[in-house]
């Protein structure tokens, strides 16, 4: 017969199996950890110890003002800003870094990149090349997929974003906002487990951003995990998952779109709203 002491303690045992248990598929559900993550350029710091979490099929927008950091904390996490120091995870895999933050294998930078579709400011097409090749030029030459295979899936995204008649256009002969959709088909075409948008509607004409903004929305609805950095206010609250709030280089404020937008707390994001909105 156990002692009353052993019996106690199953209770307890019980307990942090399951804790443990809900940690670890906590962690499996990661798509992007970010922690304490600092970036300077020179004397000027632009990061200050950013941490932030997005779970599988979360949509983060990431708000703020001019200078804040958002767009840096974005190109950090796939290393087209390389970080002062911090901690990336992405899907469970850590970014190993020296202790200025440099990364000791540029191959595992290469590789993690292919997870991670991004859809810059400027569409960053080459000019010099056909909707359809732009699409199929990384998936050929860098994930080696067979070219037949991957203009099929190339020319079934152009149509996904509504440019299926495009395919043998130049870019200099398109709108921007049918640029940009092409951009979005391109960050597609590599089949990533996170898309990142850096401001994807900013460089675009008004009349135009509607016809981006449906696209990142529709692939919202299909549960893709998403980083957005946006000053799209309307189109945050009501596509993201999570609002992150950045001031000076750091969170000043997060939380689900309804708590942020709608009864924010910091007296700086209430003036950022008001300013914005």
């Amino acid at each position: 017969m156990r002692g009353a002491d052993a019996l106690q303690r199953e209770p307890i045992r019980a307990t942090q199996a399951a804790e443990d248990a809900s940690a670890d598929s906590a962690a499996e559900n990661e798509a992007i950890r970010i922690t304490d993550l600092h970036k300077s350029f020179g004397a000027l710091e632009v990061l200050k110890g950013v941490s932030l979490t997005a779970q599988k099929g979360d949509v983060v927008a990431i708000i703020g003002g001019s200078g804040s950091g958002k767009s840096t904390c974005l190109r950090c996490i796939n290393f087209l800003e390389t970080p002062s120091a911090g901690q990336i995870i992405v899907n469970g895999e850590e970014i190993k870094m020296r202790q200025d933050g440099s990364p000791v294998d540029r191959r595992q930078i290469e590789r993690i990149r292919t997870r991670l579709g991004m859809v810059f400011q400027a569409f960053n097409l080459w000019t010099h090349r056909t909707l359809l090749e732009n699409i199929i030029e990384v998936p050929v030459h860098v994930l080696k997929v067979p070219r037949d295979e991957a203009i099929k899936r190339a020319r079934v995204l152009l149509e996904r974003v509504g440019l299926g008649d495009k395919a043998d256009t130049f870019p200099a002969f398109l709108s921007g906002g049918q640029q940009q959709r092409a951009a979005i088909a391109r960050a597609l075409a590599v089949e990533p487990s996170v898309m990142l948008f850096d401001e994807p509607t900013s460089a675009l004409d008004p009349e135009l951003v509607g016809e981006v903004l449906t696209v990142i929305r529709d692939l919202a609805a299909e549960g893709r995990t998403m980083l957005l950095v946006t000053h799209e206010m309307k189109f945050a609250r009501e596509v993201a998952t999570h609002v992150v709030y950045l001031f000076e280089g750091r969170i000043e404020e997060q939380g689900p779109p309804e708590e942020l937008f709608g009864n924010p707390q910091s007296a700086r994001l209430r003036q950022f709203l008001q300013t914005v909105g």
